[in-house]
């Protein structure tokens, strides 16, 4: 790919309407301003060597080391996460820009950026038991909600990408990203789950917004003194992981994504 490609041509490539309008698999901070700055990323990394998926691997990295040092028992710790954070959604958005506009997309590509999301959005929950325990040091019943936590994110995750392997062995056709399709089928719980997205809290466990989550917690913390507000969030955090997974599962059962 020729290094005289304009920023104006790449984002006609590595941007095209299909990818930013996309209903379910764009982050809103995406949307808002990151992919502003990923063409950027994508522009100066396209004349080097380094692959889309060598993105990807960094990508991941990233997110393992921002949830790692949330082991650092310091309010700095948890800024330090979510601008990590920020970070993974810049480079989540370059690689695929960067395969796009090289023509070398690919199911590696995909596969690695699930484990990405996966070990970030696993890990968070963990590493936020050990922050409010004490640190790498302590076990106890917060690293045991920490853990517990991330186990049931693993699994909310699962039932999103089990549609897909499910669809596969019946060989229907890919998901369709139409909202009708993912409509609950219920009128007393569609109408529910319509109120809910007006307090999207159903995102908490997201990498982003769980690490502005617990930000906020540990500002209130530092200003007030002491631990207890990003205590309650840990406390917290389980119960709604559970109610939030039933809910997906009762959600996909309920409409027509395992059947149009």
């Amino acid at each position: 790919m020729s290094q005289r490609m304009s920023v104006a041509e790449l984002r006609e490539i590595g941007q095209p309407p299909a990818v930013m309008g996309r209903r379910n698999s764009e982050h809103w901070a995406g949307s808002l301003y990151l992919r502003r700055l990923s063409i950027y990323l994508t522009w100066l990394l396209l004349p080097t060597r380094i692959t889309a998926n060598g993105v990807t691997w960094l990508m991941i990295w990233t997110g393992v080391a921002s949830s790692a040092v949330l082991l650092w028992t310091s309010w700095w710790a948890v800024l330090l996460c979510a601008l990590g954070l920020q970070l993974q959604i810049l480079l989540d958005c370059s690689d695929g820009e960067l395969a796009r506009a090289r023509g070398t997309t690919s199911p590696v590509g995909v596969y690695l950026d699930r484990i990405g999301h996966y070990l970030t959005e696993a890990t968070l929950p963990i590493a936020l038991g050990f922050h409010v325990s004490g640190g790498l040091g302590s076990l106890g019943g917060w690293t045991t909600v920490g853990a517990l936590t991330g186990t049931v994110v693993l699994l909310n995750k699962s039932f999103g990408d089990l549609i897909h392997v499910a669809r596969g062995y019946a060989r229907l056709p890919l998901l369709s990203e139409d909202a009708s399709v993912a409509a609950v089928r219920v009128g007393l719980l569609r109408r529910l789950r319509s109120l809910l997205k007006l307090a999207p809290f159903y995102r908490a466990f997201v990498a982003l917004e769980f690490s502005l989550i617990c930000l906020v917690a540990a500002s209130i913390d530092a200003i007030v003194g002491g631990h207890d507000v990003l205590r309650g969030w840990a406390i917290a955090m389980l119960p709604l992981a559970v109610l939030l997974s039933a809910g997906h599962l009762a959600a996909i059962l309920l409409s027509r994504r395992l059947t149009d």
